[in-house]
């Protein structure tokens, strides 16, 4: 086939440069050398211009400059794969193709733009319905805003607003939509924010991330009595945050009563092109509208998202601007119409399907998981999976906890659901982190709380998530479970060994993943708050570095950057043969050991600084007492020279020596005399803390050595042999606590003897006497 050598030039350029982008290993030494290069310095354009290849390696460097510094954000893009190709070379057509004349532009565009809509309508299950591209997903609601406005108000492009002002319209979304999309709708229209109405969920039946329809219906009824007018409804098949339907038949028969505009959004849309789907999700297909983001769920880059509507008057929907009379407009649609002819129907269901595939494998895995609550729909075909960690109570324990709870029931309820987001925050940064591929995030929810979601339909195409990601991010989740159930246990235990040792102030900080915060408290007689403050952050430091000097598992740090409290110790996440009384003891004894550390360089710089302003008074008063015996004859410079020659004074050097031991000035004069320097008494030894725990080795520190059975075992199954040996040679009337004294030794002795004795009596023929034998016993007798 023949082929237009611009097109086949412009694949084969594009081509280029995508490989050229997309080529993470080459590296420029003199770049790498010198953090600012001069060519990184914005100058004046070159006045030649530059080649392709340059300009293309300057985008390079832009994309991947700084990638030693963001590594976990290097691999996002890696698999656009061919279709992205596709989607990127659309980009570049259109731009050659808006310079075609004026009637092949629009034969083109119009092929283009009914071909798209028409696969999407099949594709969707959506009959007779137009379709609307475009680049910010609010925007197709912006214009379906204004189409339902122009089709109620119809004096509305004549008198404009003043129509609006005698008959506010009412515009409803629900609780669960996306943040900040009703005061968008608002701005972008020019609409008080009075027009905007927040549906709330559930609360007392079915699920609560859905709109509640018998309030709804109220809400409805209400403004239609205050002389308002009900325009649209915004319904969700998918909610941002638990990805819940909502009761969408309901809410068309509603708003069919009203004479309503519904429209529908969420990912949930995407499983209207497999061959089973749920029939909540189904009856998104008789709403007015809906909008589609096709980029995320089929891992297109830079294609545009997709608005069906369905509307008989063409000029309202032109009016709107949901339709354009400039063929460029249309062009909008290009990128998507290369890469659905790329993929194919197959390839298109089957990218979402694998995605469902996923969210299924991670809910079965999720199920025989304890501690692990899932929050699902639908368990069947639900294609976002929200979970958190939840640790239930006993019967014991949840008898107790409802006593206490109906007493003082708002700050323990806020309190612990603190605490599991807090926990929760830290596994979803945990588990994102541990399995980047999955592209597990955490999220808010107002009734849950913090949760970790998986929606592979927004990452997996992007991400290139695969079943074994699946397998290892259930893996991953196994081995931090043990590790929240053991710390959340020992938070209670801390915290009451630090509020019962001296010197130790415990900080509640709800907001702070591990074990607990601790503050070694330095008292000070001083009055000066500065001076305190510095010395409590000194002692507090020093005691965080030597905890980290420790060889153990837990992690000691300064805490968050931003809210945590100053001067303080955190301790991280913990396992459960944790030993909470042996690290607050080892916390108190080494900021103790730090503490009288500092004083005593305290102490020993003031003696040293009064030592100094003694020495150099006595000193002072040496040299007086040295001119008084010399004679003011000797001071004069002439004469006292001659006198010293003719009669010379013999005076002994008087000097001062400081003893920092005993902190007082004494003489030089036993120096000069023995000609060494006297070492005085032996200092007292520096304090140390007396927390060296006997462990065994290999055992770290803070672990509890009852628990670690198998070297205990194994050690004294061989201690306890030696002890048998030792028993058979003890003599029998010695107890196994008592040790053998001189006497003892010497009374063994004999008896060591009478029985060898016997021995050799036993050996005498059996023809002596008896009497013969008792001669060689009493021989033998003891002493």
């Amino acid at each position: 086939k023949m082929v237009d050598p611009t097109l086949a030039e412009m694949g084969k350029n594009l081509n280029e440069a995508m490989k050229m982008l997309e080529d993470n290993q080459r590296k420029v030494e003199e770049e790498n050398e010198k953090k600012y290069a001069r060519k990184d310095i914005p100058g004046p354009l070159q006045g030649s211009g530059q080649d392709m290849v340059s300009i293309l390696q300057l985008v390079q460097n832009l994309m991947h400059g700084e990638e030693e510094e963001e590594t976990s954000q290097s691999y996002r893009l890696q698999n656009v794969g061919e279709q992205g190709h596709m989607a990127l070379l659309g980009h570049s057509l259109a731009a050659y193709i808006s310079v075609l004349d004026r009637e092949r532009l629009r034969k083109l565009t119009t092929r283009i733009l009914s071909d798209t809509t028409l696969w999407l309508c099949r594709l969707f299950r959506y009959e007779n319905g137009s379709a609307y591209f475009h680049e910010d997903d609010r925007e197709g609601l912006l214009k379906i805003c204004r189409l339902v406005i122009h089709t109620r108000y119809e004096d509305y492009p004549l008198e404009g607003f003043n129509v609006l002002y005698t008959k506010q319209p009412v515009i409803y979304i629900s609780s669960a939509a996306r943040t900040g999309l009703g005061q968008a709708l608002c701005n972008q229209l020019g609409l008080p924010l009075s027009c905007m109405c927040r549906v709330p969920c559930n609360t007392m039946f079915g699920s609560q991330h859905q709109m509640d329809v018998a309030l709804l219906d109220r809400l409805i009824k209400d403004d239609v009595e205050f002389g308002k007018l009900p325009l649209l409804l915004v319904a969700n098949a998918g909610t941002p945050g638990a990805g819940h339907t909502d009761k969408l038949g309901r809410l068309k028969e509603l708003c069919e009563q009203y004479k309503m505009w519904l429209h529908v959004e969420g990912v949930n849309l995407a499983t209207l092109a497999l061959g089973y789907v749920s029939s909540s999700v189904l009856a998104a297909t008789k709403c007015d509208s809906m909008t589609l983001t096709l980029g995320s769920w089929l891992g297109l880059p830079a294609v545009p998202a997709v608005t069906l509507y369905r509307h008989e008057d063409p000029s309202l929907s032109l009016a709107a601007g949901l339709t354009s009379s400039q063929p460029v407009e249309k062009l909008r649609a290009l990128p998507l119409w290369l890469s659905l002819q790329y993929l194919g129907h197959d390839g298109i269901v089957e990218r979402i399907k694998h995605a469902s595939q996923l969210s299924q494998r991670l809910l079965e895995n999720l199920k025989n998981l304890d501690f692990i609550k899932t929050s699902v729909e639908d368990e069947l075909s639900s294609p976002v999976v929200v979970f958190k960690f939840f640790q239930e109570y006993s019967n014991r324990d949840q008898t107790s906890h409802a006593a206490q709870a109906s007493t003082i029931q708002h700050p323990i309820i806020s309190k612990e659901r603190h605490i599991y987001d807090t926990f929760n925050q830290w596994l979803g940064e945990q588990l994102a982190l541990l399995v980047p591929a999955s592209g597990v995030d955490v999220v808010e929810l107002e009734d849950e709380g913090t949760c970790v979601r998986f929606s592979p339909l927004m990452t997996s195409a992007v991400l290139g998530t695969e079943i074994q990601d699946i397998d290892q991010l259930v893996d991953c989740l196994k081995m931090k479970i043990p590790v929240l159930t053991s710390t959340l246990q020992l938070r209670e235990e801390f915290e009451q060994e630090v509020r019962r040792t001296v010197g130790l102030l415990y900080i509640e900080d709800l907001g702070w993943p591990g074990l607990g915060v601790v503050r070694y408290n330095y008292h000070s007689d001083a009055k000066n708050d500065d001076k305190q403050e510095k010395e409590l952050e000194k002692i507090n430091t020093e005691l965080l570095k030597k905890l980290n000097e420790l060889e153990s598992d837990l992690t000691f740090s300064l805490g968050p950057e931003f809210g945590g409290q100053k001067n303080c110790v955190y301790i991280g996440m913990v396992t459960e043969d944790l030993d909470v009384s042996e690290l607050v003891e080892t916390i108190a004894a080494t900021g103790r050991e730090i503490e009288e550390n500092s004083r005593l360089l305290e102490n020993m710089t003031e003696v040293v600084r009064k030592g100094i302003q003694e020495a150099q008074l006595q000193l002072q008063k040496a040299n007086e007492e040295r001119l008084l015996e010399e004679g003011l004859l000797r001071q004069i410079p002439v004469v006292g020279s001659v006198l010293n020659w003719f009669s010379p004074f013999q005076a002994s050097p008087k000097g001062r020596t400081f003893n920092l031991t005993a902190g007082s000035l004494e003489s030089t004069e036993s120096m000069y005399v023995s000609k060494a320097q006297g070492t005085g008494s032996t200092p007292p030894p520096t304090p140390t803390s007396s927390l060296a725990k006997q462990r065994l080795p290999g055992q770290k520190a803070f672990k509890r050595s009852l628990r670690s059975s198998d070297g205990f075992s194994e050690t004294s199954s061989i201690s306890h042999c030696d002890d048998l040996d030792k028993l058979d040679q003890r003599p029998p009337n010695l107890s196994p606590g008592q040790e053998q004294g001189p006497l003892e030794v010497e009374r063994a002795e004999e008896q060591k003897e009478v029985s060898q004795a016997k021995t050799d009596t036993e050996d005498i023929d059996s023809d002596k006497s008896p009497s013969d034998c008792t001669k060689v016993e009493d021989q033998a007798s003891p002493r």
